[in-house]
């Protein structure tokens, strides 16, 4: 069993003991992951693009717990399909790869369709 593994299934574990799966419908998790991922947007709002570099030791450790519990819901939610994350994004990356060839993207922040 590898990390991945071991992760969901002590998630899994968590959310069991605390009879938590009556409330983990698909749309409540995509729409508790849409939350916390605001929760990462917010740590950064109204700073400058310079400033979002050098992020102080307690803006790191929020952005550590928010990275945690959207990587928890997404994983969650992955699991309700039977998707293998590491599998959806190889192919995603794949599939960026021709979307956007080096020769075109190069220091463009161009969409695809832009090209």
């Amino acid at each position: 069993m590898d990390k991945l593994e071991q992760l969901e299934k002590q998630f899994e574990d968590f959310v069991r003991d605390r009879d938590w799966e009556q409330f983990h419908s698909p749309k409540n998790v995509a729409m508790a992951l849409s939350v916390e991922a605001s929760e990462i947007v917010e740590i950064f709002q109204w700073m400058n693009g310079e400033d979002s570099y050098n992020l102080d030791d307690d803006k790191i450790k929020r952005l550590k717990e928010e990275i945690g519990d959207v990587f928890l819901y997404l994983q969650l939610l992955a699991a309700k399909y039977d998707i293998d994350m590491i599998e959806v994004a190889e192919k995603k990356l794949t599939k960026n790869k021709e979307k956007y060839p080096v020769n075109k993207a190069k220091g463009s922040s161009k969409k695809y369709t832009e090209f």
